[in-house]
């Protein structure tokens, strides 16, 4: 594992620890006995008990919900969205409880087959991009099966502590003895989680999941936004490898494909990691890497090709007012298709 996938792991499993425990300490969760929300231990109302009692007037009430509703959704969601405009769906890649479970999982299914996912057409290379042997077991499956649902199970009793109390919840559990209505919420989370995380984790990521459909719409709508670049004009260097890069992607995407044929990259950075690897030997360096702004605009795919800085340099310098009268007129249209 590479010091940039280290870092990633350590956030996203201090953000699952942070999401298995903000209920317990009350840092954000939502009381259905109290019927409201609870921030950092302190109650967040709208003071509608006292406005039925007349004790606040229309304009108090109104002035409560724009306080205490409105604009803190409209801070959230542009502090959210603009990190996504951005960066992508850096939330997902870096943070997210889910895709931490989706990885894992992911990891011991390739394990027991050879492949991330069970949908995967073919086992990946029998090596890592470093040269090791990448050997594998079906005895994995005893492992990926029971990981699947502890975290189905851990993951429902996670969600009903964010309706109800905490020490409720665990107490009740640990006795053995959940109400009626406890135990259906976790016995039918349990079973849709398990189902989701055996069957379609990455397939919930990109179709299903809705905050990470509303980052990647807003990260399509900027041509400038950080974005996995691709140098195409030294795609020979690529004919010694396994394509690495398409194997190691938890969301099963094809790195080297244009900016619209990864709509759903979560900026993990995994391909850039195995390209690197892979040609750490080579002088040029890797094929893959984090582009932005004029980059990433050249390399949107608006003209069915990725472009890299060096060719969209040299067309800039080729078309200068000073150079067109020594160019060819197709000189231009040699450049964007001759270094293919």
């Amino acid at each position: 594992m590479t010091p940039f996938q280290r870092k990633r792991v350590l956030y996203q499993g201090g953000f699952f620890v942070l999401f298995l425990f903000a209920p317990v300490f009350d840092l954000l969760r939502f009381d259905l006995i109290q019927g409201h929300l609870i921030v950092f231990g302190q109650p967040w109302t709208l003071g509608l008990d006292d406005y039925l009692a007349g004790r606040i007037s229309n304009t108090q009430m109104a002035l409560n919900i724009l306080l205490w509703v409105i604009v803190p959704i409209l801070l959230l969601a542009t502090a959210f969205l603009g990190i996504a405009w951005r960066w992508g769906r850096l939330y997902c890649g870096w943070l997210c409880p889910h895709f931490s479970v989706v990885e894992t999982i992911n990891q011991l299914v390739r394990k027991a087959s050879g492949k991330q996912s069970i949908w995967d057409k073919k086992p990946g290379p029998p090596w890592h991009p470093d040269g090791t042997p990448a050997p594998t077991d079906t005895r994995y499956w005893l492992l990926a099966i029971p990981f699947a649902l502890a975290f189905a199970f851990l993951w429902a009793v996670a969600l009903l502590t964010y309706l109800l109390p905490p020490a409720e919840v665990y107490g009740n559990l640990f006795e053995l003895s959940p109400t009626r209505n406890q135990a259906l919420f976790i016995g039918a989370g349990t079973v849709v989680l398990f189902i989701e995380f055996t069957f379609a984790r990455h397939l919930f990521c990109r179709y299903a999941c809705a905050a990470g459909m509303f980052q990647s719409l807003v990260w399509m709508s900027n041509r400038q936004a950080m974005v996995v670049g691709y140098q195409r004009e030294r795609a020979r260097d690529c004919a010694g490898c396994q394509s690495f890069c398409d194997h190691v992607c938890p969301m099963r995407l094809k790195p080297r494909n244009i900016k619209r044929l990864m709509f759903a990259c979560t900026q993990c950075g995994q391909c850039i990691d195995a390209c690197e690897t892979v040609q750490r030997n080579n002088p040029d360096g890797s094929l893959l890497s984090w582009i932005a702004g004029q980059q990433a605009l050249q390399a949107d795919g608006s003209q069915g090709l990725l472009v890299s800085e060096p060719a969209a340099a040299k067309f800039k310098a080729t078309v200068e007012p000073s150079n067109l009268a020594s160019t060819p007129v197709n000189a231009p249209v040699e450049l964007l298709h001759g270094r293919m």
